[in-house]
């Protein structure tokens, strides 16, 4: 069977939600005002994080970049990337903010990480314009878009907020974190609730590739 894992990055691969934070950061106002009308959906994301970016000078693109870089990363994702590779599992990053931010991140894990989707941006202009090569419906990085371009017998979604509602709700297989749990609990979504990254390869070890294992010496 083939697997791939597919993964979010604010807030899943770092600590914390790394794109809310710059939000707050470098558009404050913003921010208060739009954030909890984004949670509450009566603003969608593709209209939301438009606005945020595009209000932000090109001049500070350099910024947003180290205060990214220095976020750290949930304990565990080293040994769950050479766990996957030894199994020939690929490892997707799908995320909803600038890819800039994610390399600056996952740039020294680069030969573990099979695919990195999310926003370009441009700043010749005086103002950050974002552009996404998956835009569509409510988000401008339409996750479940791009999960659907890989071929795969069993998807493994990794998230943990609203951004990763329709990847999760497309996978085969969910890890959830808060807030992502409740948005498919209102669904009645299952899901596996995770700490650390240790916890999602032991899991993945133990229920699901010895039990496909098992599988495949019973038919020989």
């Amino acid at each position: 069977m083939k697997r791939i894992v597919f993964c979010d990055f604010d807030g899943t691969i770092t600590q914390s939600e790394t794109f809310v934070a710059m939000l707050k950061h470098f558009t404050p106002v913003l921010a208060e005002r739009l954030l909890p009308e984004i949670y509450a959906k009566r603003l969608t994301l593709r209209e939301g994080v438009r606005r945020f970016i595009q209000s932000i000078p090109s001049v500070r693109y350099s910024e947003i970049i180290e205060f990214t870089r220095a976020q750290p990363i949930r304990p565990g994702l080293l040994e769950f990337l050479d766990f996957l590779k030894t199994e020939e599992i690929p490892f997707v990053v799908i995320s909803g903010g600038l890819t800039g931010m994610v390399e600056s991140v996952l740039n020294p894990l680069k030969d573990r990480i099979h695919a990195i989707h999310a926003m370009e941006v441009d700043t010749r202009g005086t103002f950050l314009q974002v552009h996404s090569a998956y835009e569509g419906g409510t988000e401008l990085v339409a996750k479940a878009q791009i999960m659907a371009k890989y071929q795969a017998d069993q998807t493994i979604a990794i998230g943990d907020s609203i951004t990763d509602l329709n990847m999760a709700l497309s996978a085969s297989i969910v890890f959830a974190r808060s807030p992502l749990t409740r948005y498919l609990e209102e669904r009645h979504k299952p899901y596996i609730p995770w700490n650390d990254f240790f916890e999602v390869r032991e899991y993945l070890r133990d229920r699901i590739l010895s039990r496909s294992l098992e599988q495949s010496l019973r038919t020989h």
